[in-house]
């Protein structure tokens, strides 16, 4: 078989030029109010529905981990930059929200055993909330995000787990992976 001179030179006489990159899709304020307003709806209502309340034929000792007893607006805030403070341990189990208390929004929720360590590597969540702010800055709308602390946690992982994962339902939380589907994913 015999090639052709220029058969494997495909693009040979093809005068390349840099393609015009789009810049970046930024969500309209219009958009961003919408967003937010649904979520806090969704929350408010969660907020102010009573749980069913399922009768027993014993007394049954009251559960201090149920996630219907657990308000993150109403815990103690402490600025996000709480994990650069000095530590002399790697901490305690705990639940931790991050919470928009300006809006009144519940962003994120999580679990971690080692509450003085699980914010001070890598976690996606500290990009959602700089996206978050870069975005409100942008449109001139104030924005105060804290992390709260439950500090009553199991603290074996397994029930942990389950708490955080009942409230990240609960509260439909966007910045969690679980409710991506439902909110979108606008600052990942």
């Amino acid at each position: 078989m015999t090639l052709e001179p220029n058969q494997l030179n495909l693009f040979s006489d093809l005068t390349l030029t840099p393609a015009c990159r789009a810049g970046a899709l930024v969500m309209s304020l219009e958009a961003l109010l919408r967003w937010k307003s649904q979520i806090l709806d969704y929350q408010q209502r969660a907020r102010e529905s009573k749980p069913p309340q399922q009768t027993a034929l014993f007394d049954i000792a009251p559960n201090h981990c149920d996630p219907d007893q657990i308000d993150p607006l109403l815990l103690r805030l402490m600025p996000m930059s709480f994990y650069r403070m000095p530590a002399d341990s790697p901490g305690d189990a705990c639940l931790y929200f991050v919470v928009d208390s300006a809006a009144g929004l519940i962003l994120y929720v999580g679990e971690t055993c080692r509450s003085n360590k699980r914010w001070k590597g890598i976690h996606a969540c500290k990009d959602y909330i700089a996206s978050y702010q870069d975005l409100h800055y942008r449109y001139g709308i104030q924005t105060a995000v804290n992390a709260g602390f439950w500090w009553d946690a199991p603290v074996e992982r397994k029930p942990r787990q389950e708490l955080e994962l009942n409230l990240i339902l609960k509260w439909r939380s966007p910045f969690n992976k679980e409710n991506w589907e439902r909110w979108g994913q606008p600052f990942g």
